[in-house]
């Protein structure tokens, strides 16, 4: 039996969530609903805008958010990432450890800045992403723990980590890794402007295909070139042996490699939508994990990102998902 769950590789960023109203992203020039990768200095000026606003912060990264919701599940997870040596690379670590993930300690800490993601939450519960990646952008093959890969059910990859030559070639050889040993693979479209600017770096890390994705219904349809969804899910047949696609309040859709199956949407009033999808990937991956078919475990993912959209942030405290699990019917 395989001493992990998962073994994912992500960028390591600490989330740092604002309440802001629309208007602030038009006087501050952002996309609205997007990741969008900034600089250190522009960074700075976003955050000196909104000195005034009162913020959090959490260790984040989609991938990390994903592998801690499966740990507070009761699955072990491993996370692969790459922090500075500063207070908030210090910080990060400490929070993955108390979030019961395992993670590349042996690594020396780098000189320079750890990854930080300033998240804009506006009253629609809409998250617009604003990411300085600092050392995080430097992820490479060095940050791979191979023993702990080879003894995981999963691997699992974000997305984001497209933007990075050294980050996508690290995520390409873990996977290689992975088919080579018969470690599942998995990863997550992440966000539009990924599939948008970066969809053949994506295709890459896909490779000859996955054995589950993760997409929303825009990521989804981004990658096909169209707005048909239906359309969507024939293309991703093609890169993947199964594949998740969320669609908000109307739920999701789920091909388990035989059968589109449609989850409902559990009906809540979204507060913050930080973090959904991360949440779905991370139960999601832990049904599955406990030999659970693909539509127990997406009506399981489905509760879980209910419930976090119901409150501020990417994640929910450890009692609270295993409430969830308590109560689910399956």
């Amino acid at each position: 039996m395989a001493k992990y769950q998962v073994y994912g590789i992500g960028n390591a960023l600490v989330d740092m969530e604002y309440e802001v109203e629309a208007i602030d992203l038009g006087i501050l020039g952002i996309d609205k609903g997007v990741m969008t990768l900034v600089d250190e200095a522009q960074q700075l000026a976003i955050m000196a805008h909104l000195k005034r606003h009162r913020h959090r912060r959490e260790s984040g990264g989609s991938a990390a958010n994903s592998v801690i919701a499966l740990s507070q599940l009761g699955g072990k997870g491993f996370y692969s990432c790459k922090v500075a040596d500063d207070e908030l690379g210090h910080f990060y670590m400490e929070d993955l450890s108390k979030g019961g993930v395992e993670t590349n300690h042996h690594t020396e800490k780098a000189q320079g800045h750890t990854g930080r993601c300033v998240v804009l939450v506006t009253p629609d519960s809409d998250r617009t992403m604003c990411t300085f990646l600092g050392v995080s952008g430097a992820l490479s093959v060095q940050e791979l723990v191979e023993d702990a890969l080879l003894d995981s059910q999963w691997f699992y990859t974000e997305g984001y980590l497209v933007t990075s030559d050294a980050a996508r070639e690290a995520s390409i050889a873990a996977k290689r890794i992975a088919d080579g040993a018969g470690v599942k693979t998995a990863i997550s479209l992440s966000d539009p402007n990924m599939v948008k600017f970066f969809k053949a770096g994506l295709l890459e890390m896909i490779g000859s295909g996955v054995d589950l994705l993760f997409a929303n219904e825009f990521e989804a349809m981004g990658m096909a070139g169209s707005d048909d969804i239906q359309v969507a899910v024939e293309y991703l047949k093609t890169i993947s042996r199964s594949f998740a696609i969320t669609r908000g309040p109307q739920g999701a859709l789920i091909w388990d490699g035989a059968s589109l199956i449609e989850i409902p949407a559990v009906a809540v009033k979204a507060v913050d939508t930080v973090g959904a999808g991360d949440m779905f990937a991370g139960a999601f991956l832990y049904g599955l994990s406990q030999g659970w078919d693909h539509a127990r475990s997406g009506r399981l993912a489905s509760a879980a990102a209910a419930q976090l959209v119901t409150k501020l942030g990417p994640r929910i405290p450890a009692a609270e998902t295993q409430a969830i699990l308590r109560s689910f019917d399956g």
